[in-house]
């Protein structure tokens, strides 16, 4: 084995490989992009490059099932943060509306540097707002730079507001241009065989925001590409009062006449739903994005956990940032799952390790993935984040340091590694000073540019 061991990754408090196994000082060998092996303490092989894990704990990289990045161009805008959805939307619109590429590349750039630090290897993301061409282009461009997995889910809005839609004109596209990019797009970029760094999705944003026809042909296009389906469903009663009003059906009825019940679908949130239409997603196979931290600032609460896996739902963690939540730590939207499961389902409800399975296993089902994305398995994609637990947030922390790398802390990883190659190490961007400082300059100025600021507040 030492001829094929690129990384090790050595004296862990425990590896958790999400395939079975809990390794308390354990071991990972990296080769290749992908997990060689893991093992226990005196079984190490040789390496090229050597990681200390000593008091951490070493887990699959999160992966991050919802998302919206460019938001981080608006976070805490203070006049819509005592709204909920709607109203919320109604008020950055029109913001969003100054989004240009250079702002969109780079609000991405900082985003998924964010992510890293909070332990997220993979991430998709929803940009539905297009008032310019080629954004997601430029996403792309940003995720190839820094380095981490990237799910690009090709958003869309085609209903404006002179058609009886919630989005202003400027923000919207006809259905014709939205399927022609999303071709593109998949033809261009997306690359379906395993350890893939980049797929596409198509995702118009939500029934409520969009037509029926662009709903049934997005279904159609995805079909004939293979890919997958995203977009928001029973995210709140505004949205069940629209589907009844338009048409006649509450949400999950009219996900499934337009063609989305099934395995290739993935939606977020889920929260307003009857006990049998948890009970459809989970014959259909369609998975749930649960982005509890989002939902509960927006003040619609939380899909209860428990309840959607009882009904044969499987279930993915998302942080649903930036203007929501205003954060991109998967670390925290996991903590605030836990507790969130908890309060609706009692102290039994779930433990960390149902989460971390939310956060990787699970997560990676959202995106389709079945190349071992998620988990420590050998041959799965290397991703891996090493979790300091030696900080004063973990004294007397001594009996289970899983259940303790939720419970306590705040806790960022030492070590985070995409593909095997490590974006954060000892706690910082691997990432140019430099180059960090030139992002966060440039985001600001584009982010004062479009809240209406001068540079100088």
């Amino acid at each position: 084995m030492d001829h094929r061991t690129d990384t090790l990754i050595r004296d862990a408090e425990t590896v958790v490989t999400m395939a079975g196994d809990e390794i308390p000082g354990g071991w990972v060998a990296l080769s290749g992009g992908t997990v060689a092996a893991t093992g226990r303490a005196g079984e190490e092989p040789a390496a090229t490059r050597t990681l200390s894990a000593r008091g951490a704990l070493v887990t699959p990289g999160l992966i991050n099932t919802h998302h919206h990045i460019f938001q981080n161009l608006t976070r805490a805008y203070a006049p819509a943060t005592g709204y909920e959805l709607f109203d919320w939307l109604k008020a950055l619109y029109p913001l969003w509306a100054a989004v240009d590429e250079e702002a969109v590349e780079v609000s991405t750039w900082v985003g998924l540097a964010e992510l890293a630090l909070g332990g997220c290897t993979t991430t998709t993301d929803m940009l539905y707002a297009h008032p310019r061409p080629r954004l997601i282009d430029a996403q792309i461009r940003a995720a190839r730079d820094v380095g981490l997995r990237f799910h690009p889910a090709r958003g869309a809005l085609d209903l404006s507001e002179k058609d009886g839609g919630p989005a202003p004109e400027q923000l919207t596209e006809s259905v014709e241009e939205i399927l022609a990019d999303s071709e593109r797009l998949v033809h261009t970029y997306h690359d379906p065989a395993p350890g893939s760094m980049l797929r596409i999705a198509l995702a118009p944003s939500t029934q409520a925001a969009v037509t029926e026809r662009l709903m049934v042909e997005t279904a159609r296009l995805a079909e004939r590409l293979d890919v997958r389906l995203h977009t928001h469903l029973a995210e709140s009663l505004g949205e069940e009062e629209y589907c009844r009003e338009t048409f006649g059906r509450r949400p999950v009825e009219q996900f499934e006449h337009v063609g989305w019940g099934s395995d290739r679908a993935w939606v977020a949130h889920f929260i307003f739903t009857e006990p049998q239409e948890r009970e459809r997603l989970g014959r259909w196979g369609t998975v749930v994005a649960h982005c509890p931290g989002s939902t509960m600032m927006l003040g619609a609460g939380a899909a209860s956990l428990p309840a959607l896996r009882d009904a044969g739902v499987t279930v993915g963690l998302g942080c649903d940032g930036s203007a929501s939540t205003d954060h991109a730590s998967l670390w925290l939207e996991a903590r605030t799952a836990l507790t969130g499961a908890r309060e609706r389902g009692g102290a039994g409800a779930a433990t960390a390790r149902d989460i971390l399975r939310a956060a990787t296993v699970d997560a990676a089902a959202c995106l389709g993935r079945e190349d071992g994305l998620g988990s420590l398995a050998p041959g799965a994609p290397a991703d891996v984040v090493v979790w300091d637990l030696d900080e004063f947030a973990f004294a007397g922390a001594h009996t289970d340091p899983v259940e303790a790398w939720l419970r306590c802390g705040p806790v960022r990883p030492r070590h985070t590694l995409v593909q095997g190659h490590p974006l954060v190490e000892d706690g910082a961007l691997t990432l140019p000073h430099t180059r960090t400082h030139d992002m966060l300059t440039t985001h600001a100025h584009h982010a004062r540019r479009i809240q209406g600021l001068t540079e100088g507040t």
